[in-house]
């Protein structure tokens, strides 16, 4: 026999029993991925978003054109024109990775709030900084606690829980959140507080008082992150930024989703002091910021008529809402951001009913709010046309 031949056929047989290997048993006997997957994540309740409005005209059999969705406290003007003239130029680049730091948008976001690049960090909409946050504050080997108000944005409850941290919804008396009662939730385990203001869905605000003698007496060890999403259709906004500037353990989150109009682009912001930053950017996924969001998000940014003219048109709109829930005697908390949070009587029927009539708006049962829905404000058209609607469905005939 050839010995190349001899050669060649043992080399085969090796090859071959390398392919044929067997599962390990523990493996072959898995019944669920459960046996696989972080236990944590069986608590964890997937985050439902507004129903699009593809989705409710392909139900209805109508066109998109004729759906108003008022759930998502969307930007009813949609973005900038300058924004999309400058997104549009961007995509002769897109073929190039994106700058990775960010620079001139932070560079701009700081000139424009008298703060440092290095105060201010990018995300993928401002829910990836508060994956940053979790990545780089919370452990579950320690047993970590977070806090949060019971009626807060529900990813605040998904990131401590996606992390192994223990959740603390604290009570809202008619609500407003409770920070005397945050203050009592603290023990030596909570690594954060966290704090939208205005809140969503309630649409209420903390004020300037209230903050700085929460601030005073929170413990050193203990970070507050302040969500600011809605900062902009403010008139007289509590100031956050003056507890980065004195090097607070605070954080600051910010979106270009809402009054920029940018919501499908996915970018926010988060502002703290520079240490803080530097620890957040050793979470960060490289380019997580694409440039055509970047793009966008620096021509809003300097696009002050726009921003006018969208809080104008808010303004109007939700005065507009609270007048109409008021003569219809419909219990409604009173709101200072693009939304307005009303007690339908059966939140997810009167949802059904608006929805046939080409309607979207946001039930609240997964906020444990049965009996209530958000209502974005939209244009005034569609403002009217969602309380000729509400009146169809709730007031008797």
């Amino acid at each position: 026999m050839n010995m190349s031949s001899s050669k060649s056929k043992k080399k085969s047989r090796k090859i071959l029993q390398v392919e044929t290997f067997s599962l390990p048993s523990t493996l072959s006997r898995m019944t669920s991925i459960w046996e696989l997957a972080n236990s944590q994540l069986r608590d964890i309740t997937v985050y439902e978003a507004g129903k699009p409005i593809e989705e409710t005209a392909r139900e209805l059999g109508v066109d998109p054109s004729v759906i108003i969705k008022l759930a998502s406290n969307e930007n009813p003007l949609g973005p900038s024109p300058k924004a999309v003239q400058a997104m549009r130029a961007a995509l002769e680049d897109a073929h190039l990775y994106p700058d990775g730091s960010g620079f001139y948008l932070c560079k701009a976001i700081a000139t424009k709030l008298g703060l440092t690049p290095e105060n201010v960090i990018l995300g993928n909409g401002s829910n990836e900084a508060l994956e940053f946050l979790g990545h780089a504050f919370l452990d579950a080997m320690r047993q970590d606690e977070v806090i949060a108000s019971e009626y807060a944005f529900v990813v605040y409850k998904l990131v401590a829980t996606s992390f192994g941290a223990r959740m603390i919804e604290v009570a809202n008396p008619d609500y407003q959140q409770d920070l005397e009662g945050m203050l009592e939730a603290i023990t030596p385990r909570t690594r954060l507080i966290f704090i939208p203001n205005p809140n969503n869905p309630t649409g209420t605000l903390v004020s300037q008082c209230e903050i700085e003698s929460f601030i005073s007496r929170v413990p050193e060890q203990v970070i507050v992150v302040f969500d600011e999403a809605y900062f902009e259709f403010l008139d007289n906004p509590p100031d956050m930024l003056r507890f980065v500037r004195a090097g607070r353990n605070v954080i600051v989150l910010r979106t270009f989703s809402k009054i920029h109009g940018l919501a499908g682009l996915r970018i926010g912001y988060a502002l703290a002091r520079p240490d803080v930053i530097d620890v957040l950017h050793r979470t960060r996924q490289p380019f997580n910021v694409n440039s055509i969001a970047q793009a966008g998000a620096l021509a809003a940014l300097e696009d002050e008529a726009h921003l006018r003219e969208t809080k104008r048109v808010i303004d109007k709109g939700r005065a507009y809402l609270q007048e109409q829930f008021a003569e219809m005697k419909l219990p409604f908390v009173p709101a200072v951001a693009n939304f307005v949070m009303v007690n339908a009587g059966d939140g997810c029927a009167v949802f059904e009913k608006l929805l046939r009539r080409k309607i979207i708006v946001r039930p609240l049962k997964g906020y444990g709010l049965p009996e209530w829905i958000r209502i974005s404000v939209g244009t005034m058209e569609q403002n009217k046309r969602l309380i000729a609607a509400l009146k169809e469905v709730i007031l008797p005939q």
